[in-house]
């Protein structure tokens, strides 16, 4: 028994941890410097959100990861993608402007997860209440049945977290492969040698959110864990 809840556990650290690793070694796999290129991933930001006439979207650069605000309608790059010139920069700027674009277009799937994404803020907010109250309230009240209750809604309102990232999951696969690839492709950005390595760097950014989801699910289990 204890052999097999070893295997369980690397089992699911390998899940939850594996996705991470691949997008991490893919992204640094490509991002070498391309002196062949013309311009940097803030350049080719910039040209794509002129090119497409996106009014009123910004590029800058960040400390926060390379994502699209909708909120400040700003591209934002890591320093190593806003100013290389490599593969990743190119790429990694073209579906962040995939998601500019679907801004644009008001595209019912970007529209969704923001809402989610606010609500989630709050719902978060609120499950951490009532994980800290739901023992004081059982010790005060002398019913487990209180603390159950409380338990169960936050498990519910930490679900909220979860909804958003399987709704985001295909958000991120339209900007990289119906915005993004499409792009660079009949846009002439890049070779064909070049092309199949740009899908792997646009999967990475896709599947970027899978980590992500998978850690709230994990996390979601660790609580109804506790529940049972």
């Amino acid at each position: 028994m204890a052999f097999l809840g070893i295997i369980a556990l690397l089992a699911v650290l390998a899940l939850i941890y594996g996705p991470q690793f691949w997008v991490g070694h893919t992204l640094r796999k490509h991002s070498a410097a391309r002196p062949d290129f013309p311009g940097t991933g803030g350049e080719m930001a910039q040209h794509l959100v002129e090119r497409f006439a996106l009014d009123g979207v910004r590029v800058e650069r960040t400390d926060a990861g390379d994502h699209y605000d909708p909120e400040a309608r700003t591209v934002r790059l890591s320093a190593d993608n806003y100013d290389g010139a490599s593969l990743t920069a190119v790429a990694v700027a073209a579906h962040e402007v995939g998601h500019a674009i679907q801004h644009h277009r008001g595209e019912r799937g970007l529209r969704l997860r923001q809402t989610l994404a606010r609500l989630a803020m709050t719902t978060d907010r609120i499950a951490s209440v009532f994980f800290i109250a739901a023992p004081v309230l059982a010790i005060a009240l002398r019913t487990p049945a209180a603390m159950l209750a409380l338990a169960v809604i936050g498990i519910g309102l930490l679900g909220v977290r979860v909804v958003v990232h399987l709704v985001t999951l295909p958000v991120e696969y339209d900007a990289s492969f119906n915005k993004a690839l499409p792009i660079l492709r009949e846009g002439n950005y890049l070779g064909e040698d070049d092309l199949a390595s740009a899908r792997s760097v646009l999967k990475a950014a896709a599947l970027t959110y899978v980590a992500a989801a998978l850690t709230s699910l994990l996390n979601l289990a660790r609580w109804v864990r506790v529940l049972r």
